[in-house]
């Protein structure tokens, strides 16, 4: 088959490079590549990511409003 293909600046500096190294043509280089992507087995279909809200128990002398505070609180001054 017979077709125009246009190609990104940087995918015909790697083909013709490859031309190169091979000595093959470049139509033989494309295709080779070409078939090996399509042969390639797609990467596995991932879990969406869900979070689960829930809330917040406060405890008891502990505010979660000012976090240096808290920090100070629990871990003491010489943190810093």
């Amino acid at each position: 088959m017979r077709t125009t293909l246009t190609l990104d600046d940087d995918v015909a500096a790697r083909l013709t490079a490859e031309v190169r190294r091979s000595g093959r043509s470049f139509k033989d280089v494309v295709n080779a590549h070409l078939r090996q992507s399509l042969l390639a087995k797609p990467p596995p279909a991932t879990r969406r990511f869900r979070v689960r809200a829930r809330p917040l128990d406060p405890i008891d002398g502990l505010s979660f409003d000012d976090v240096e505070g808290l920090l100070d609180q629990v871990d003491g001054p010489s943190r810093r």
